[in-house]
Formats: structure tokens, sequence, C-alpha cells
């Protein structure tokens, strides 16, 4: 008779998630769980956003998502460096939309807008927001997210999609979304002077 598997070494109060579930997940906030002070969020590994009253969970990014997210960076970085009035932010920036609290891959301020900088959330939208896909992010689910960010202020939203190699902008503007593929620049932002980066340079490292 075979022997049973071997099952992980698990916390008692750890729950193992089948494979086929679908994620975001709403997890229970801890008893001091208070949404506008991150000291009181999980302290676990992986990512966490809270929307329309749940805390919801994502795993920690895989490696294509990671080597992405660091090559929006390097084209925000390398463009802020020439127009100091703005302020770039990355690394799951805390941005509060409304009640809602989300982590951007990138995003960028005007200076004047910021002001002195302290912990916690930003309460000013930023004037560009982008979000990079992961291996389980539905575009529906990101596209829901870009609405949510403009009719909270946000002017101009990028969703960088790794699996098709596109770029998917929505503006407040115009209300809609314009994909942008690897041959194409993305369009200029009237608010961001000279910022029109190639799409291929979100997917340099992808090779």
């Amino acid at each position: 008779m075979a022997k049973p598997a071997k099952q992980p070494d698990v916390e008692e109060d750890m729950v193992l998630v089948p494979a086929s579930a679908v994620f975001p997940i709403e997890v229970k906030p801890p008893a001091c769980f208070d949404p506008d002070d991150l000291r009181t969020w999980p302290d676990d590994p992986g990512r966490f956003e809270y929307v329309d009253g749940r805390l919801l969970y994502m795993p920690p990014c895989g490696e294509i998502q990671s080597a992405v997210a660091a090559d929006v960076m390097y084209v925000l970085g390398a463009w802020q460096r020439q127009h100091p009035d703005f302020v770039v932010g990355g690394n799951e920036a805390g941005l509060a939309v409304g009640d809602n609290k989300y982590g951007l891959d990138g995003a960028v301020w005007r200076r004047d807008d910021v002001g002195q900088m302290k912990p916690g959330f930003s309460r000013v939208p930023p004037i560009l927001a982008v979000e990079v896909a992961g291996a389980r992010d539905k575009e529906v689910d990101m596209a829901r997210k870009a609405v949510d960010y403009v009719q909270h202020g946000v002017r101009v939203v990028w969703l960088v999609m790794p699996e098709s190699g596109e770029v998917v902008v929505f503006t407040r503007a115009s209300m809609k979304f314009e994909r942008f593929s690897k041959d194409m620049s993305v369009a200029p932002v009237e608010e961001l002077p000279g910022l029109a980066p190639a799409v291929t340079d979100f997917f340099r490292q992808l090779g």
C-alpha cells in the first residue's frame, strides 16, 4: 500500500489554498486593522489591497512581472532625472482612492502637488498610474481598477501586459482604452513632457 504524500509543515492558523483558487483572495483583517494605517496591515509575504471594504491578497510577483515592473521603473526614473519637477513612485506605491487602498507598480506626481513626503498612503492622485499584469491578473479586473483611478483624479493609466507585449492606455480625457503594440510608442501625456516611451522599453529584460 502506497504511503500517503507527506503534507508540508504549516502553522495551525494557515489554510492551504487549492491550486484552482482565483486571486485576489479576500482575507480576514487583523483585529486591530485600520485601512488608513499601514502599521496595522498584515505582515505576510505577498501583496495586499483594500477594495470595496474587503482586504484582498495576491501572492508575490513572479519572475516575468518582476522584470517588467523593473523596466517600468527604469523608464520612469530615467525620465524623472530630466524632469525634477516631478516625483516617481513604485514598489507597490500606496494610493488611497476614495475608501479603497491600492498598490501601484509605477506612478508620477507633480512635485508641487505632493509637497512634503510622509509615511502612509498618498491621497494625491498621480498624473500617471502604472499597473503591470501578473500571471494571475485578468485584464478585465485591471481595466476596472483603471476606471476607478481615473474617476478619482488620475489623468492617465498604463496597463502593461507582458503576455501580449502591449501597453493598454486609459485616459481621463477620452475614457477609452487604446492598445499600443511592440512596434509603437506610447502616446505622449500632455502633462508629462517628453514621456512617450517605446513599448519595447517595458520588455527589455524579457529578451
